[in-house]
């Protein structure tokens, strides 16, 4: 147990006796001639009288002090776990302190955002080559959903972390020592994706599955033509982890009936090598309400049962080695036909329109949740496995994919509740569903895995009530091979009641639930408004896996490449040659060199930004707001920025980041001369 932690459960143990030694003058119930005391008023008898007055101002509650106490982290003191949350169609991931609940920093990704200069004119950024859009412009939103961190052993190595974009079908890579964003990766074959992301034990792929599906590679063909033409797909990125990028040219996808692929996970353990993908619409209804046919909610929504992918995902890599594959849009793709020839791809029946497929700490088992079945549905690799083997198939689709027989893979199912979707689990034998319908958590027992609950075996043990409509949820270390089971997150979607109206548009609510205890015990300590995107799914791991970097390591530091630049000085100078003008300029409290820079209209200009400072947290910005230049430059960190000076006039740049007390004296004049007539 850490400082922080005994300082914790000291200040826990000092409050919760305070208003437990009161309890007996009217806590329960009323002695008699003496009226009952309520309990703020209980709990106020013995602390200071300042605290007293607001737990009764406040009508707190014992559990609000608990829960008051539980998360508070004194200024200075470190949170023992840190999360990531996607930022939803805000583009970005949000880092939170647990069990603090304190949002520490957002990460830009996929959308340009100013504070950390990112998009803003900056040359060497994943920014610079961001995809076209339809309007020729680049594109400059996202909808992020599933952030991954990387692992190894199939434990969180805090190195890494991946997230999707859903509306471009695009993954981007950050690197956890400065937090910030690598590279953007596009296989060109879909729009969309959904299943996106999620690696295998020791990063060897981050898969990303598409939602929706279309003719691949941006192809048209009509709707009418949906079964033939339309396909789905699953992306298996190679990743480089000594370059900290993935390596497009030796990742692959693989060709998928026109079901709607949804979430994805990896098997670790025995089943290594293997990985599992939930799909929905295996009506391969079309829409068209406006043409009278039944709308999608419908027409998805019509079987009893949709189909788990299970990828060999090994096997799949000896194809892509043996030269078994096609190229399409630059892109290597194991066709439908050969998935199936080669034993890669096979179905099982789940219970229809899953979200979520999770696997097991141990490996052995796959946890499916149906929208629309009160049940979870657990599958055991082993049965899997010999069902392969023994052919025992209940058939194929119209694909020719082979569908393992339910009753041969199925271990056993689980009700909850209604609405179930994603699956998380604790060192302690439970796992964890959201129940979206019920607005709650429900905790229920493994059986025969890596850990072992004190109850009956894939019995429900408990819920826990959370606000309103949650989505997924994330378990400290939760879908890793050792979970540590002591905080559990709802993210939430819905809001309504629980913080101050500030216009129709209301923030998702995180809240932390406590589940360190066994039974029928889960508790709500906090509840956190999130006011910028939508949180889809988090991952949370222990603070000390991450090393970050305080500066960066020498100065002239390029923080895309993480090697050190050729470009940076710590003196000042113009290069002028013809029409390009070349500027090397350091950075430090308080000036720029240099100050006074005369360029002609029409020049190219090419500027070397390097921050000399090594304190930490002396970071300076650098902004000319006539050219839509914005950059920020961290202690020992080089940033190159390009433009055009098209606009004749005076332009003063100065530093974005309060820096000194003479913060407001670091200013420098771009003159820009106008062309002669």
């Amino acid at each position: 147990m850490n400082k922080h932690t005994q300082r914790c459960s000291t200040v826990l143990l000092l409050v919760l006796s305070l208003f437990l030694t009161a309890l007996p003058d009217g806590y329960a119930k009323d002695k008699p001639g003496k009226p009952g005391k309520s309990e703020s008023e209980v709990l106020g008898q013995r602390l200071p009288s300042d605290a007293a007055k607001v737990i009764q101002e406040r009508g707190l509650k014992p559990d609000d002090i608990l829960g008051a106490v539980s998360t508070f982290m004194p200024s200075g003191q470190y949170d023992d776990y840190v999360m990531f949350a996607s930022g939803g169609h805000g583009g970005q991931v949000f880092v939170v302190g647990l069990p603090s609940m304190r949002l520490l920093r957002t990460i830009a990704v996929f959308e340009a955002e100013s504070w950390q200069g990112y998009g803003f004119g900056v040359k060497e950024s994943p920014m610079t080559d961001a995809p076209i859009g339809g309007d020729g412009q680049k594109i400059g939103w996202a909808d992020t959903h599933h952030p991954a961190l990387s692992e190894t052993n199939g434990e969180y190595d805090g190195q890494f972390l991946f997230i999707g974009d859903k509306s471009h079908g695009r993954i981007a890579t950050i690197d956890l020592r400065d937090y910030e964003t690598k590279q953007f990766a596009d296989g060109k074959l879909m729009h969309n994706d959904h299943g996106g992301c999620f690696v295998t034990p020791n990063t060897e792929y981050v898969i990303e599955g598409a939602q929706y599906a279309e003719p691949l590679g941006g192809e048209y063909a009509p709707i009418s033509q949906y079964k033939e033409k339309y396909r789905g797909l699953a992306t298996f990125w190679k990743f480089d982890r000594q370059k900290g990028r993935i390596d497009v040219e030796n990742s692959f996808a693989i060709e998928l009936p026109p079901y709607w692929q949804d979430l994805a996970d990896a098997g670790k353990g025995p089943s290594d090598g293997w990985a599992f993908m939930n799909s929905f619409n295996t009506e391969m209804a079309t829409g068209g309400i406006e043409k009278g046919n039944p709308p999608f909610e419908a027409g998805t929504t019509q079987r009893d049962m949709d189909y788990m992918h299970v990828f060999n995902w090994k096997k799949a890599e000896e194809l892509i080695k043996a030269g078994k594959f096609e190229v399409k849009n630059g892109f290597k793709l194991i066709s439908l036909k050969t998935a199936v020839e080669e034993g890669v791809l096979f179905f099982i029946p789940e219970p229809k329109s899953p979200h979520g497929v999770d696997v097991t700490p141990s490996g052995k088992y796959m946890v499916v949740a149906g929208k629309l079945d009160p049940h979870v549905t657990i599958y055991s690799f082993e049965k899997m496995k010999k069902a392969i083997d023994a052919k025992d198939f209940e058939g194929k689709d119209e694909y020719g994919v082979p569908i393992i027989r339910f009753d041969a893979a199925k271990e056993a199912q689980v009700e909850l509740g209604l609405g179930p979707l994603h699956t998380q689990f604790d060192d302690k034998g439970y796992a964890y569903t959201s129940l979206f319908l019920e607005s709650a958590v429900a905790r229920w027992t493994l059986g025969d895995d890596k850990y072992t609950a004190p109850e009956k075996p894939w019995t429900l043990v408990g819920k826990v009530p959370v606000q309103f409509n949650i989505g997924h949820l994330a378990t400290a270390e939760g879908d890793t091979v050792s979970p540590d089971g002591k905080y559990l997150v709802a993210l939430n979607k819905w809001s309504v009641d629980r913080f101050s109206r500030l216009g129709p548009l209301l923030p998702q609510n995180l809240q932390l639930v406590d589940i360190g205890k066994t039974g029928d015990t889960l508790k709500v300590l906090y509840d956190m408004p999130m006011g910028s995107g939508e949180p889809h799914y988090a991952q949370i791991i222990k603070a000390d896996k991450l090393k970050t970097w305080d500066v960066y390591p020498e100065i002239g530091w390029n923080a895309l490449t993480q090697t050190k630049s050729d470009k940076a000085s710590f003196e000042g100078k113009v290069v002028r040659d013809g029409n390009n003008v070349e500027i090397f300029m350091p950075l430090i409290r308080s000036h720029f060199d240099p100050e006074h820079i005369e360029i002609e209209q029409g020049q190219h200009v090419t500027m070397h930004l390097t921050n000399l400072e090594r304190t930490i947290d002396a970071t300076h910005g650098f902004a000319i707001a006539g050219f839509n230049i914005a950059a920020s430059i961290e202690p020992g960190e080089t940033v190159t920025i390009e433009f055009t000076a098209d606009k004749p006039g005076v332009y003063p740049y100065y530093c974005l980041e309060f820096c000194s007390a003479l913060h407001l004296e670091m200013v420098g004049y771009l003159m820009v001369k106008p062309k002669a007539e």
